[in-house]
C-alpha cells in the first residue's frame, strides 16, 4: 500500500511538474508580447523626440521674432528721435521767422 501511495504521489507531483512548465507556445506569446511593448516604447520615444525638435523650432521661431521686434522697437525710437529733433528744429525756425518778422514789422 505504500508503495502504491508513493507511486501515486510520485506521478501527481511529475504531472503537477509538467502542467506547471510554460510550453512552447507561451513562451512564443511571452515574446511576442515584449516585442509589442518594446515597440510601443521606440515608437513613444519616436513621438517624444518629434515633439521634442518641434519645440525646438517652434522655440527658435519665437527668438526670431522677439528679435525682429526688438530691431522694429529700436527703429520706431530712432525715428521718434528723428521727428523730435526735426520739430525742435522747425520750432527754432518759426522763433526766427516770427522774430524776422517782427523786426520787419518795427520798422
Amino acid at each position: 500500500m505504500k508503495k502504491h501511495f508513493l507511486i501515486i504521489s510520485m506521478m501527481l507531483a511529475f504531472a503537477i511538474a509538467l502542467g506547471g512548465c510554460a510550453t512552447k507556445g507561451d513562451l512564443e506569446e511571452v515574446q511576442a508580447r515584449e516585442k509589442a511593448i518594446a515597440a510601443k516604447a521606440d515608437q513613444a520615444a519616436q513621438d517624444a523626440q518629434a515633439a521634442k525638435a518641434a519645440a525646438d523650432e517652434a522655440m527658435l521661431k519665437a527668438n526670431e521674432a522677439i528679435a525682429r521686434a526688438e530691431e522694429a522697437e529700436r527703429r520706431a525710437e530712432e525715428r521718434e528721435r528723428i521727428a523730435d529733433e526735426k520739430a525742435r528744429i522747425a520750432d527754432e525756425k518759426a522763433k526766427k521767422a516770427e522774430a524776422a518778422f517782427q523786426e520787419s514789422m518795427k520798422k
